[in-house]
């Protein structure tokens, strides 16, 4: 099945122009793919299967005004969500040069008025408050929410993108829920879910 059909069958509500720029996307990762390394990815396939990983919480995300990504990478998942959700403010925090590199030109060549992309380790980050914080393949849970303790409060959303050792790293005096798809656990935090 291919990308468009797998988001259209889950009835995503995504922009008219989402797949335009993802395709673009595509084809600026497997340029600089080739120079830069950015990710293992190296197939159409796995990229449209990370795309689909990525866009995927968009079925039962809440409204968000603005969303932090810690460690982005090629732009998995911020750069999608940044694409599937022009009216949230997404930041990306990329230490690596070569990918902030790219995030950066991705924005410029697709437009994207709505990302920010800084080039830093989070905790180098000065604290400022976001509505939501996601995070795909970094650390463990108790790791994440030691490095978004300074971009979140009591309204804040937390969505960690993770496999299914994620029963194991999750307390149970947390307010959480996990959505399972067959490649995924999304592990969402956040009071009133």
């Amino acid at each position: 099945m291919s990308l468009k059909s797998k988001i259209e069958s889950d009835n995503l509500q995504l922009p008219d122009n989402f797949f335009s720029n993802i395709q673009k996307y595509k084809e600026l990762l497997f340029k600089w793919n080739k120079i830069h390394n950015l990710t293992g990815a190296k197939d159409e396939q796995t990229i449209d299967e990370f795309i689909y990983d990525a866009v995927f919480p968009v079925s039962f995300l809440p409204k968000v005004k603005n969303l932090l990504d810690i460690g982005t990478g090629a732009g998995f998942p911020g750069m999608i969500l940044a694409i599937g959700l022009p009216d949230t403010q997404v930041t990306l925090v990329e230490p690596l040069a070569k990918r902030a590199s790219f995030l950066q030109f991705v924005k410029a060549d697709l437009g994207l008025k709505n990302v920010k992309v800084v080039k830093k380790r989070v905790e180098e980050m000065e604290p400022e408050i976001f509505d939501m914080v996601t995070s795909r393949a970094v650390t463990e849970t108790d790791m994440l929410l030691k490095l978004s303790e300074n971009f979140r409060d009591e309204k804040s959303k937390l969505l960690f993108y993770k496999g299914e050792n994620v029963y194991n790293e999750v307390s149970s005096e947390l307010p959480y829920k996990i959505i399972k798809t067959k490649n995924r656990h999304y592990l969402l935090i956040g009071e009133d879910l």
